[in-house]
């Protein structure tokens, strides 16, 4: 399957579009870090916010102050969720579980 050809009007929408989002996610990343939002508040504003959706779980989890990779996937592990699963693909005995695994 080959990839759609662009105009370098299109190519460059989506450049600065993704640059965008990355911004957007170290932003979110860095609130984690900082303590100003916890796991609670990220899953919650999951529901409404789009980029926070597709924002990998393992990350968010790495972010939590005084956690670092060991401990992040072991939390994962302990709730049952692959350290791929985006936080929009969550359930909530999944949510449950994580919240639970990180207090």
């Amino acid at each position: 399957m080959a990839l759609p050809t662009m105009t370098p009007e299109q190519r460059s929408e989506a450049l600065a579009k993704a640059a965008a989002a990355r911004t957007a996610r170290k932003e979110l990343l860095d609130q984690v870090k900082a303590g100003k939002l916890s796991l609670a508040d990220v899953l919650a504003k999951s529901d409404t916010d789009e980029l926070v959706k597709k924002t990998k779980v393992l990350a968010v989890v790495k972010a939590l102050p005084g956690v670092g990779a060991v401990r992040a996937s072991q939390m994962l592990e302990q709730a049952q969720i692959v350290d791929t699963r985006r936080v929009g693909g969550l359930g909530a005995r999944q949510r449950e579980a994580l919240i639970s695994a990180a207090s």
